[in-house]
């Protein structure tokens, strides 16, 4: 019997534990419930034209540190999205494509979600090249270092301006989001993460 015990310690050490996955409903993508130290909000899936094409289905999320302080119970405040918008706290949003998309069609994309966000703008959209299917883009909001902008796995020059890190953020929680039913997918487990 001791060495049965023994046994099952050993096993439940030399097994790897396999990190929670969530998958997007509607296109099974799947995506890690903790990045670091950030627990997954939400995910959704983004849609373009009327012929509801799947384009990304995307992650978000928020600082352990946020969701228990800033955050914490406001899963149904009115001032959540603006608090992922403005909040200084390290969000994330994995974008992971579903389709092959051109330079173009990602800068011109996020140029019209945009708008006129400043000067910096042009040099973050040159950040960006084609995207084949499967690949991802990752931005993230890190105080003090920036708005980290990863690429099918490259990593570009942070930029810090909390402004223009904002108007990215909006693009997905703004008044005026890219996807109204995305926006609230994106913070669908705010019950769960934000108690």
């Amino acid at each position: 019997m001791v060495r049965l015990i023994a046994a099952l310690v050993f096993l439940s050490f030399a097994i790897p534990v396999q990190a929670q996955e969530i998958a997007e409903s509607h296109t099974g993508t799947k995506f890690a419930a903790k990045l670091g130290d950030s627990s997954l909000l939400g995910t959704g899936l983004r849609t373009k034209t009327m012929l509801k094409v799947k384009v990304y289905a995307a992650g978000f999320y928020v600082a352990d540190s946020a969701a228990a302080g800033p955050l914490k119970g406001k899963a149904a405040a009115p001032d959540l999205y603006q608090q992922l918008v403005n909040g200084d706290f390290h969000k994330t949003i994995v974008m992971k494509f579903l389709r092959d998309v051109s330079t173009s069609q990602i800068r011109d994309a996020f140029r019209e979600s945009l708008g006129n966000a400043g000067p910096t703008t042009e040099t973050w959209l040159a950040y960006f090249n084609d995207i084949k299917n499967g690949q991802e883009i990752v931005l993230s909001w890190i105080p003090g270092t920036g708005l980290t902008t990863q690429v099918a796995g490259a990593d570009k020059a942070p930029i810090n301006d909390k402004a223009f890190a904002s108007a990215v953020f909006s693009i997905w929680f703004g008044a005026k989001p890219v996807q109204e039913d995305l926006k609230k997918d994106l913070v669908a487990r705010g019950p769960e993460v934000l108690k």
